[in-house]
């Protein structure tokens, strides 16, 4: 028997049901973490479907994952609407271009490349650079700001001063290796992932019997995480929309993690001024985690554009978060590892439990020390530690060099084998794909430290070879190791989240206001992830450093109580 009406919205809360019932015209749902912002999209959707507001073939409901559209579409079947589109803004612009090509330009529409890799370094050979692979996908990511920001070669270039370059090109290098990439694209009739959005754009602007058709198919759009939205996407959004006015949008400004691909927040910060009379509803009631957790969150957005108050559904304060401080990197992963078999022993499911870290890199300590008690985990959204190409290579290199060299210092020979690869005693200043590989190489020369007195060369190699050769396939029974970005979206009964420290947490190249803020919205992200577990930790000292680290600013500010573990700065 078919649901009514109030029967499919009889589940959500008040607000839930104010965004559920404003159907038409612009709607705003500013939706905080854990406050039930897919149950209120979905349900407005069916009930719109439900009710004979919308015919589902008419509403394309936009997202930024491939996962998350997946999760509205199987959402949305359950619900009986299950005739709605729901795509990223990639795919719905890629079917859109396939079909409408053949009819404006003739023949099949050009191939995607897979990658910009490849065509970059054929423009490098042409200018006779010698550029390595971090310094190429660093190239990759410009030209992807560069799109999706809205900018040609020549604005890009005036305004390049304010960006870091990639690896050590200059200015000139820069621009006439994105030159060089776009003018090689268009000799093989080839097109980027950014170019889909241009090109969809381009037609619906320059063509009015696509745009009249495209706006034929979809009259009402959804747009989930807007607060993700790029001035590409954003300008493609308002070409599909044209006139109209039917445009809901989702999104929590304290998310923004993703300002270095050219997300804006200010679009949904701004809608309610573009819109005056837009529906703009608040989702505040947190159903995800303890009032403790929620409480911290809290207080670390407090007082931030566009912030909002979470409130927690459930009475219980749950488990108090303190921060603990350990000695080092591994004294660290070690107590936050028998934190996590503490668990499990208690009744907790490995796939419940996460520990969060803002750079790749520090999974290796977590790896050894969970692998050290058993603990299955497994790494989301990166490669495993020995699966990087740049450490595939070192440890290949290594042990070649092991073989000959005998007698040096175990320091010095590590170090000039890495220092070959790129290494150095000092960190690279920008982030990217160099940051990440220096982060690699310096991870393999922390375990030197680590290294028993008097280990040689070859022993050291041998050790390493057998970390490498010990990792095993994770069982679908397992601990979540992730970065805080690829966490986005997520959720688990117990999260950790270590490495809180000045240099990780905020990163150490974020220099700026703004970017010190999107450094804070992440740990933001991180805190709550946790349902009803939060642990929260540092290291005084990490692999090659000779100064004490200082715990992250933003921990004093939550004002959470610190336990000083055992051997850290002597206690």
């Amino acid at each position: 028997m078919a649901l009514t009406g109030d029967e499919l919205l009889a589940g959500l809360d008040d607000q839930q049901r104010v965004a559920a019932e404003a159907l038409v015209g612009p709607v705003c749902m500013l939706a905080g973490a854990g406050t039930g912002k897919t149950r209120a999209i979905t349900h407005r959707i069916a009930y719109g479907v439900l009710t004979g507001a919308y015919a589902p073939d008419r509403v394309m409901a936009l997202t930024f994952t491939a996962r998350a559209a997946a999760e509205l579409r199987g959402r949305l079947r359950q619900l009986g609407a299950g005739g709605v589109a729901a795509r990223t803004f990639h795919a719905a612009a890629l079917s859109q271009l396939n079909y409408f090509w053949p009819h404006v330009v003739g023949g099949q529409a050009p191939r995607i490349l897979d990658g910009k890799g490849r065509l970059l370094g054929h423009a490098a050979e042409s200018l006779k650079l010698k550029l390595d692979t971090a310094t190429l996908r660093d190239l990759a990511a410009e030209i992807e700001w560069r799109k999706t920001s809205g900018l040609s070669i020549e604005q890009y270039g005036a305004g390049i001063a304010r960006r870091s370059l990639p690896g050590r090109l200059d200015v000139d290098q820069v621009l006439a290796m994105q030159e060089g990439y776009e003018r090689l694209k268009d000799e093989r009739k080839q097109i980027d992932f950014e170019d889909v959005l241009l090109a969809m754009a381009g037609m619906i602007e320059a063509e009015p019997s696509v745009a009249l058709q495209v706006r034929e198919q979809y009259r009402f759009f959804i747009v989930d995480e807007y607060q993700d939205v790029s001035p590409l996407q954003h300008d493609l959004l308002t070409l599909w929309l044209g006139e109209r006015r039917d445009l809901c949008v989702v999104g929590d400004a304290s998310q923004t993690i993703y300002s270095f691909a050219g997300a804006r927040s200010d679009y949904l910060l701004n809608f309610p001024k573009r819109w005056e009379d837009a529906t703009v509803v608040r989702l505040e009631q947190n159903y995800r985690s303890t009032a403790s957790i929620v409480a911290a969150a809290n207080q670390l957005m407090r007082g931030r554009a566009g912030a909002l108050t979470l409130h927690a559904h459930a009475s219980e304060e749950g488990v108090v978060p303190i921060v603990r401080e350990y000695a080092n990197d591994m004294a660290e992963a070690r107590g936050v590892a028998q934190s996590i078999l503490d668990l499990i022993e208690g009744g907790t499911r490995p796939e419940n439990i996460a520990v969060l870290y803002r750079m790749n890199v520090q999974a290796a300590v977590l790896e050894t020390a969970l692998g050290d008690i058993g603990v299955n985990y497994q790494i989301r959204g990166s490669k495993r530690f020995f699966d990087l190409a740049e450490v595939k290579q070192a440890v290949m290199q290594l042990r070649a060099a092991s073989v000959s060299i005998i007698g040096e210092p175990l320091f010095k020979s590590v170090s000039d084998v890495l220092r070959s690869l790129g290494w150095s005693q000092t960190a690279p200043d920008a982030p990217g794909a160099v940051r990440d590989r220096w982060e690699s190489l310096n991870a393999i020369m922390g375990l030197v430290d680590q290294a028993a007195p008097g280990t040689t060369f070859r022993q050291f190699t041998d050790e390493l070879m057998e970390r490498q050769a010990g990792q095993h396939e994770p069982t679908v029974s397992a601990v979540t190791l992730a970065t805080l970005h690829s966490a986005k979206g997520l959720e688990w009964d117990a999260v950790f989240l270590v490495g809180l420290s000045e240099g990780l947490v905020p990163i150490s190249y974020a220099g700026s206001f703004d970017q010190i803020d999107e450094e804070r919205r992440l740990l933001y992200v991180g805190i709550t992830r946790a349902r009803r577990r939060l642990g929260l930790s540092w290291s005084a000292a990490g692999h090659q450093q000779r100064s004490p680290r200082e715990q992250s600013r933003f921990l004093a500010e939550i004002g959470i109580r610190t336990a000083r573990v055992a051997g850290a700065r002597g206690a």
